[in-house]
């Protein structure tokens, strides 16, 4: 696909739709503000709507986005690698206004007490109706990490999300965490509940001994008489990232040279639109659109970038698209394409911000989300303990959330250190609300959440966090195989992200104390990979935690234990 300049005018224009603020509207009806945000007048002839990484969340949240999102080498300066002010800068949006509220962190209390909760199936299920109005034929795409992520999701084994999102009408998915039911789980879904409707499309999964696709490669399908072609990219580290026994008998990976074989074969077939459906990260699908030609677009997901402007990559074939839709059902993505005699003469993209304040809720989904939590409302509501002050996961090191893990860790199991996963997923809550069992369920559900408590050495721990922060801040974006940076308790260390593997950490103290390299510690932490952990009696996290948060009562979150960073200023994606 070629675009011309007035195509790359529609992505500035874009950009200064999507910093339309909701000032003028502000003590307005929220019929009024609903106008002001959600008119996106019709564009060309094909249409998708795109939503990736909801978490399993039914029900609206409070979600605080990154103030670290570093970028490094060519990725420095450049979205998704950008945060705070410099992100709503290069994306055209207003301070003060819902949008910069939505994507990005700055005034985080205080905005999302005057802008309300974002997300929610029954919202989102408002303006997904509303798009397939005006856009007769959109199909709706789901990039996957949707059916993990709560409580509902892991007590229903992801039937919850199953269920809800065959409601709201998703075409195509393809998958992540979804994995982490299991082989036999993932696919008894998809031949008892997806039907006709549904398509789970995954290119780069294949079998361990044959290598036979394990799903369906693309679909095509037919919008407005145009063919158009849906390629799946799975998670290509899900088997590093999260447990191989989960998906043993299955192959990942990246797999370009596939990738361009299903393209190719897709064209053949007449498909005049091609899209990924990518749950690769930003980072990697940008690579990906630089090698492959061919690709008209890749919706992308996993690294929960909310980006209101698209990236275009030039490519041997012409040039590509590159989204990013966030997480935590916070947007809808609309990508519109004006396809004339087979080919792409434009398109138009917006990336909607949910505020559940100003879509109304859908009658028949809320209905549906009822239902799905009447048998646990109780359990999920039960109040534990306190904050008084905001909790929130996202961001490269640590955040206040899993620095109330680390500390119920340590302190419960005696351990100077602890170790919390880097995982994206988790929701936040300001200060002043109570925390419930959903919202510790929201920060630890996976069918893994093993607490352990293990000797280590300090060079083994050395090895943990080199290991963790090459898969984060290697230069090479096909070789950043996870999430964020392993949170930290107890102890503190130095962080170079620009030195090569194996030379990032160093000065590592505990109580000021140097580590000592052949000196054992007493290490927690929890979701470890290793098939031995679910044989072993050890506790779920839920249950380390949830004593510790009563006997609290309430709690003071502080500066999250964080490294000591060198060599990375001055740098976009850093507050």
């Amino acid at each position: 696909m070629s675009l011309s300049k007035r195509e790359f005018l529609q992505v500035l224009a874009a950009a200064s739709v999507s910093g339309m603020g909701l000032q003028r509207y502000a003590h307005a009806d929220s019929a009024l503000a609903d106008k002001a945000m959600y008119e996106l007048p019709a564009f060309g002839n094909v249409s998708l709507l795109h939503m990736t990484d909801c978490h399993a969340q039914l029900k609206p949240i409070y979600f605080r986005e990154p103030s670290v999102n570093l970028g490094l080498g060519t990725m420095k300066n450049h979205a998704p690698h950008l945060v705070g002010e410099h992100l709503l800068k290069a994306m055209g949006l207003q301070p003060g206004t819902a949008s910069a509220h939505a994507f990005s962190y700055l005034d985080f209390d205080v905005a999302a007490k005057r802008y309300g909760k974002v997300g929610g199936f029954a919202h989102l299920a408002t303006l997904v109706k509303r798009m397939r109005a005006s856009r007769p034929g959109a199909l709706l795409l789901d990039g996957g990490d949707t059916w993990q992520g709560s409580a509902t999701s892991l007590w229903t084994q992801a039937q919850d999300m199953v269920d809800a999102c065959k409601l709201l009408g998703v075409d195509v998915m393809t998958g992540h965490w979804e994995f982490t039911y299991g082989m036999q789980r993932v696919q008894e879904i998809i031949e008892k509940d997806f039907g006709n409707q549904l398509d789970f499309v995954a290119q780069n999964v294949k079998t361990a001994d044959f290598g036979d696709p394990v799903f369906k490669p693309y679909v095509i399908r037919q919008i407005n008489g145009v063919s158009v072609a849906i390629i799946g990219q799975a998670f290509p580290y899900t088997p590093i990232a999260n447990p191989r026994y989960m998906v043993a008998d299955w192959s990942f990976g990246i797999q370009d040279e596939n990738m361009q074989k299903m393209v190719d074969e897709a064209r053949g077939k007449g498909a005049k639109v091609v899209v990924v459906l990518s749950h690769n990260g930003m980072d990697v699908d940008i690579k990906m659109a630089g090698r492959v030609r061919g690709i008209d677009a890749i919706l992308g997901g996993h690294t929960h970038d909310g980006m209101p402007v698209p990236t275009i990559v030039n490519n041997a074939g012409g040039k590509t698209i590159v989204t990013n839709a966030g997480s935590n059902g916070k947007f809808l993505g609309v990508l519109d394409f004006d396809v004339r005699n087979g080919q792409v003469h434009g398109f138009q993209y917006r990336l909607l911000p949910i505020f559940s304040n100003i879509l109304p809720a859908d009658a028949q989904m809320d209905a549906l989300i009822t239902k799905i939590r009447a048998p646990y409302e109780s359990k999920l509501a039960e109040v534990l303990a306190k904050t008084d002050g905001t909790l929130y996961r996202r961001g490269n090191f640590n955040g206040t959330g899993d620095q109330l893990l680390l500390d119920a860790m340590m302190a419960v199991q005696d351990a100077p250190i602890a170790f919390s996963p880097g995982f994206r997923w988790g929701t936040s809550l300001l200060a002043g609300q109570d925390i419930t069992r959903e919202w510790l369920m929201d920060m630890t559900a996976t069918t893994y959440s093993y607490a352990t408590v293990t000797e280590m050495t300090g060079a083994t721990i050395k090895t943990v966090l080199e290991d963790v922060g090459d898969n984060l801040f290697n230069p090479d974006p096909y070789y950043q195989q996870g999430g964020d940076m392993v949170r930290v308790g107890g102890l503190q260390y130095q962080c170079d992200p620009t030195a090569g593997a194996g030379h990032r950490i160093s000065d590592m103290r505990l109580n000021g104390q140097l580590l000592e390299a052949d000196k054992k510690y007493k290490v927690a932490g929890w979701a470890p990979v290793a098939e031995e952990a679910k044989n072993a009696g050890n506790k779920q996290i839920w249950e380390i935690v949830e004593p510790w948060l009563k006997d609290q009562k309430v709690i003071k979150p502080g500066k999250p234990n964080e490294p000591r960073l060198v060599n990375v200023m001055p740098n976009k994606g850093i507050a």
